[in-house]
C-alpha cells in the first residue's frame, strides 16, 4: 500500500506525538538523524520542538508521509535558505521512513515526493522558484547511495566531521539534487 504525503499538514498532538515516536524509532534502528541509539521520545522533543518553531516562523516546512491507518510513517524537513544570496536552494533535514516500513520503496517514494513539493515552492519573501536541493548524511551508512539512487550528486565532503562515538568519526557528505 502507498503512503498518502502531505505537505504542512496541521501540527495536531497526534502529529507531534507520531513526529516524535519515527524519529525516535528511526534512531534506534540506527537511522542516522542526528542521535546516536538508544534514544527515548523524550531525548528527541527538544530537537522536534525546534523544527515546529522554524516552521512557525516560516523558515521550515514539513512532509509526511501516511500510511493506510493514517499514521505517521516517512517525513522531511524542508528548511529555506535565508542568506540573500542563497534563496534559490533549500535544505532537506531529517529524513525519516519508520523501520516497520523500510524495504517497501516508501523511501524513494519520500524522495520523489519532497521534489515535487520543493519543485512548487517560492523562495523566502517571493526571492523565485527553488532550483535545487542540498543535504548532508552521515558517511558509513549506505545512505549516499540511496540518495545518489534518487538523483542526488556529492558536491562535497568533510572527513572526520561527525563524532558517532570516541574513536568513530564518520564523514559529513553534501548531497545536491538540481530541479531543472
Amino acid at each position: 500500500m502507498a503512503l498518502t504525503f502531505r505537505l504542512d499538514p496541521p501540527v495536531t498532538p497526534a502529529l507531534r506525538d507520531g513526529l516524535l515516536a519515527l524519529w525516535a524509532g528511526v534512531s534506534n534502528a540506527g537511522g542516522a538523524v542526528g542521535f546516536v541509539p538508544p534514544v527515548s521520545v523524550e531525548d528527541v522533543r527538544p530537537e522536534l520542538v525546534k523544527h515546529l518553531a522554524a516552521m512557525a516562523e516560516g523558515r521550515m516546512r514539513l512532509l509526511v508521509g501516511f500510511d493506510e491507518r493514517g499514521a505517521v510513517a516517512a517525513s522531511a524537513f524542508i528548511a529555506f535558505n535565508t542568506h540573500r544570496l542563497m534563496t534559490h536552494w533549500v535544505w532537506l533535514y531529517t529524513v525519516m521512513v519508520d523501520p516497520v516500513h523500510q524495504g517497501k520503496g516508501y523511501g524513494r517514494d519520500l524522495m520523489t515526493a519532497v521534489a515535487d513539493a520543493v519543485r512548487g515552492l517560492d523562495g523566502p519573501g517571493g526571492s523565485g522558484r527553488i532550483e535545487a536541493i542540498r543535504l548532508t548524511c552521515r558517511g558509513g551508512t549506505g545512505v549516499d547511495r540511496f540518495y545518489a539512487s534518487c538523483g542526488y550528486k556529492e558536491v562535497g565532503r568533510v572527513p572526520g566531521a561527525i563524532r558517532v562515538a570516541e574513536g568513530d568519526d564518520r564523514d559529513d557528505i553534501i548531497m545536491l539534487l538540481p530541479l531543472n
